[in-house]
């Protein structure tokens, strides 16, 4: 047997750019595009994408390592460049819409960007992205200034301009005849991109075609999505490229409905005009749709399936949403998994459990995707010894297999740390339940240790979520000069709710936890605020929160000074604070 090569017939190299081939032969008629007024069928797109790749190769980018950078919202373009760039061989970079000037020029200067795509409402955040660049540049090092392409909004073109170059010329001048390149290793990089930056400096993620091949193919799987989808773009593509249904729509021969704005008047819109079936969001998303004024939204006419992660919900969230007509999967991963690396695959014997019941199962976050090899908990990491299976004890998440990244852009240091004995540390901490299925408990940095006690921030919130009149929560860690820490919690209330007669004060948000929850894991503190910060793919900031929470202190009785007030000598627990000024500016984050 070991005399039997591999050969054409019997090896080719995974590549998600097989389902755009597919699509154009097998679904060629069928609209694979909505944006407004603006239709293409995959025959159509899959010609656009030819003639990018040519457009590409003629501007110089030809190697298998040129990395094409794009600042654009979720528009035909952004979609069109996932297959268009890798065609030509190069790499796909999309970055973060929500990023600062600065931000955006580390990105262009570390990924060495060789093009540099921007929509027309991104210029002027690009030309000071540009400015900064050019200042870091010698002027021997000016030809390493990324060439600019201006994505024109192809509905309504604007004549906007940043350069002489525009997208849609790119597509007239290239040749559809001009053949791809041919991938010849599984492993080349396929895409880079940038983490939040939520709990540290944002690190250069690669991953390979083999790897978004796979996990591709594991999510169109275990969230049984059939064949000819609608698939609502309220994720923005350039969080881990979609979770990779850039190419799992074409996978299908589906509809990529295509919109600028993830609010609520734009989504219900789409849904109802479109008859979406799918749709990825982030759970902040649920509450943009459950906010929604009467006059923007619209009937919601057979079920639409959401696929949901970025944070662990809240139980109470996902009941609330699968009322309005959604019907929720959860999901867990990570930039360096190439998106979603474990879904809550559904049961048929929990359809007989009360909806309350159902909720708390689907806000876990599952079992691996199937391309995964393994993931486990392990609350040892140098004896590498798994938690037991008891839904109890606590322990860091770990994963391996072909869809976890390449490793990090230039940082061989954080690769060779995040890769250890054989498993990525995802720096989560969680539990394994009786059946196999995991549950997050909280990022690592995010325990809350009071008094020798770990606090899971992600079980207060689910408790807080609860009231009826809060709309987000999130708790994070607070000095105590007795216990060394304390939960603080940060909430915004739902519209109305600060105005009513019986308007919410901090001493009844304490009550109720109280009634609700161990004292030891009750909040001390409560913030109201006006906006949670948080990430462009809604993940809370809570190193913000954490840092701002620094600035209160709890100081209690000691165990001395109680027995001195038992003498005559009253002391009571008291709050040490920064300026009202400081606390406003904070809730306009």
């Amino acid at each position: 047997m070991d005399k039997l090569p591999k050969c054409d017939a019997n090896y080719v190299p995974l590549s998600p750019l097989t389902f755009l081939y597919r699509a154009a032969a097998v679904y060629g008629s069928r609209t694979s595009v909505i944006y407004g007024g603006t239709r293409f069928t995959w025959k159509q797109t899959h010609e656009r994408c030819l003639r990018l790749a040519s457009s590409l190769r003629l501007l110089n980018i030809i190697s298998k390592n040129d990395v094409v950078s794009v600042l654009s919202p979720n528009v035909p373009a952004l979609y069109e460049m996932h297959f268009a760039v890798p065609m030509a061989g190069a790499v796909l970079n999309t970055i973060n819409t929500r990023l600062d000037a600065k931000n955006i020029a580390t990105i262009l200067r570390h990924s060495e960007a060789k093009a540099f795509f921007v929509d027309y409402q991104y210029v002027p955040l690009a030309r000071e992205a540009l400015k900064l660049l050019m200042a870091d540049c010698s002027h021997e090092a000016e030809s390493s200034l990324p060439l600019v392409i201006v994505i024109d909004d192809i509905d309504s073109p604007t004549g906007i301009r940043l350069g002489e170059l525009e997208y849609e010329q790119l597509i007239q001048m290239g040749n559809p005849e001009h053949p791809p390149h041919q991938l010849k290793e599984e492993w080349d990089p396929i895409a880079l991109n940038y983490t939040s930056g939520t709990t540290s400096a944002p690190k250069g993620v690669v991953y390979s075609h083999r790897g978004t091949y796979l996990s591709t193919l594991s999510l169109i799987l275990q969230w049984e999505m059939g064949s000819e989808p609608v698939y609502l773009w309220s994720l923005p593509m350039f969080h881990c490229n979609g979770w990779t249904f850039t190419w799992g729509v074409a996978a299908r021969g589906g509809t990529n409905v295509c919109i600028r704005n993830t609010c609520a008047v734009e989504m219900y819109r789409a849904i109802a005009e479109h008859r979406v079936t799918h749709m990825c969001c982030a759970p902040i998303v649920f509450n943009i749709l459950l906010e929604a004024r009467p006059e923007e939204r619209r009937e919601i006419a057979s079920p639409v399936h959401i696929l949901t992660g970025g944070a662990p919900p809240p139980a109470p969230l996902l009941e609330k949403i699968e009322r309005l007509g959604f019907h929720v999967t959860h999901a867990y991963g990570l930039t360096e998994a190439t998106g979603p690396a474990l879904v809550c695959e559904w049961q048929a014997k929990w359809d007989r459990l009360p909806r309350e019941h159902q909720a708390k199962l689907k806000a876990r976050q599952g079992i691996s995707v199937l391309t995964l090899a393994d993931v486990d908990v392990k609350n040892d990491m140098e004896t590498m010894r798994s938690v037991p299976r008891d839904g109890q004890t606590v322990g860091e998440i770990v994963l391996r297999g072909s869809s976890i990244m390449k490793g990090y852009f230039k940082d061989p240091e954080a690769t060779s740390k995040a890769f250890h004995n054989g498993w990525f540390q995802t720096g989560d901490v969680g539990v394994i339940h009786p059946d196999g299925y995991l549950e997050i408990k909280d990022r690592s940095k995010d325990v809350i240790i009071s008094g020798g006690e770990n606090i899971s921030s992600v079980e207060v919130e689910t408790v807080l979520y609860k009231h009826p009149k809060v709309l987000e929560a999130a708790v994070v860690a607070m000095p105590h000069n007795r216990w060394g820490e304390t939960p603080c919690a940060f909430i915004t209330l739902k519209k109305g709710a600060e105005r009513s007669e019986e308007a919410i004060r901090e001493a009844d948000i304490i009550a109720y936890c109280r009634n609700n929850l161990p004292k030891f894991m009750s909040p001390r503190k409560v913030v109201l605020m006006e906006e949670l910060p948080k990430t462009s793919t809604g993940k809370i900031q809570k190193f913000q929160l954490r840092e701002y929470a620094k600035s209160f202190t709890i100081v209690e009785p000691t165990p001395q000074s109680t027995a001195e007030s038992s003498q005559g000598k009253t002391q009571r627990s008291h709050y040490k604070h920064q300026p009202q000024e400081q606390v406003l500016a904070m809730s306009r984050l």
